[in-house]
């Protein structure tokens, strides 16, 4: 699913008193919402809202039978004022289809379109992407890429963001640590292009998730107008609700 969830927490886990709980059927048709407020909403390592915070929510659609999934989602931004243009929202939509290929690898293949409403950006900072995902247990390999320009760097199409990491359930209820390493390459933008990791952990309390995670990156190319490295080490808190 979507990008912007590398800082919130997903994986709630539970104890059924009856084992057969545990091998109910999946609904055909589920849909779920999703709300969060972030210390700073890093994507890619890179913060969105000027090391601010931000809120987010979404909406997901996903069919158990066929493993098709749509959804779209929202967050609070100041990178496209801060570049020039107008807008503080950046608005996700996408879909995809997951499944498994047996001997315990997964996959989730899908499009991702970026919407900057009235951005005012030349070029346009409106982004679409393709992904494909194979997943092996907890760990995890995600390439994606753009068949636009990327964020509005010009003459950048086909530039790819390839993603690894793992979450990893700790034995203690509800608690997951989650390892990733990012390398952006933004085609013919090379001072743009750069390597970014994360490491976080996650408790989920049933009412909310609460995730604190340490984010850093190689770059120093995107920065506040103040001057700031938009791309600095920093520790990001989120607080999250799946309902």
């Amino acid at each position: 699913m979507k990008k912007k969830h590398m800082i919130a927490a997903v994986l709630a886990l539970g104890a059924c008193s009856a084992p057969a709980f545990a091998d109910e059927p999946q609904p055909d048709n589920q849909l779920s919402y999703n709300a969060s407020v972030v210390t700073d909403y890093r994507y890619r390592g890179i913060s969105q809202s000027r090391l601010d915070p931000a809120l987010q929510g979404g909406m997901d659609y996903s069919n158990t039978p066929t493993g098709l999934y749509a959804g779209t989602w929202l967050s609070t931004i100041h990178w496209i004022k801060d570049g020039g243009g107008s807008g503080n929202v950046e608005w996700d939509i996408y879909g995809g289809k997951k499944g498994d290929l047996g001997n315990g690898i997964s996959y989730d293949v899908g499009g991702l379109y970026y919407l900057y409403p009235d951005n005012g950006l030349k070029p346009n900072a409106n982004t679409f992407e393709l992904y494909g995902q194979l997943g092996y247990g907890p760990a995890y390999i995600k390439y994606s890429s753009s068949l636009t320009n990327l964020f509005g760097a010009p003459d950048s199409k086909h530039s790819g963001y390839l993603d690894i990491g793992a979450n990893l359930e700790t034995g203690m209820p509800g608690v997951t640590v989650q390892l990733h390493a990012g390398r952006q390459e933004v085609r013919h933008n090379d001072p743009l292009s750069y390597t970014d990791w994360k490491v976080g952990v996650s408790k989920d309390f049933g009412v909310a998730t609460v995730a604190l995670a340490w984010v850093k990156t190689t770059s120093s190319a995107y920065r506040a107008p103040s001057g700031e490295n938009l791309g600095k080490s920093a520790a990001v808190l989120s607080l999250s609700k799946t309902f």
